[in-house]
């Protein structure tokens, strides 16, 4: 077991928890206005929430991994079939830059070249960031009278196969 299994669950949520938001926006097939609603404290409207979670977790990635994803810079307004091939697209490269070694002191220069930041702390904000926004996209659904999907790690944990119940009488 190497030093960089312990972040497979947390980014494997990370993806799994977008991709399940995503899926459940499209599924309810939401009005053009429906979409656009904010809420007090939010990013924006569904839609603009989800690109933008979206589009950064492909700006963090790409930085850290030092690999291309094109959509993160396109001017192409996203629909949500375009959102989860985008997030699919991070999910693999997430997986592949978790099979190598993480220098997680590296320095990338960010903001115009005036600050430096450690590669440690932009996988710390990929999730920290995604959770964030995702709890406002949730927000603006309960508003709308829509009860979210359960998207928290132990909702995770069960789809997954990562927590189970264990037969009567053997717990210690």
């Amino acid at each position: 077991m190497g030093l960089n299994d312990v972040l497979y669950d947390p980014i494997r949520h990370n993806n799994w928890a977008t991709k399940s938001l995503l899926k459940f926006c499209r599924d309810q097939n939401l009005t053009a206005e429906q979409l656009e609603i904010t809420g007090v404290g939010t990013y924006g409207g569904i839609l603009a929430t989800l690109d933008h979670i979206v589009r950064c977790d492909g700006g963090y990635l790409r930085r850290i991994a030092d690999s291309p994803l094109d959509y993160v810079d396109s001017e192409e307004m996203p629909d949500f079939a375009t959102l989860e091939r985008w997030n699919d697209e991070a999910g693999a490269l997430w997986e592949e830059f978790l099979t190598k070694p993480i220098d997680v002191e590296r320095v990338i220069i960010v903001d115009n070249g005036t600050r430096g930041t450690r590669v440690g702390i932009f996988i710390a904000q990929a999730i920290n960031h995604a959770n964030h926004h995702r709890e406002q996209v949730c927000a603006i659904l309960t508003g709308l009278g829509i009860q979210p999907p359960d998207i928290q790690a132990w909702e995770y944990a069960w789809t997954h196969s990562r927590i189970w119940d264990l037969p009567e009488g053997s717990a210690g």
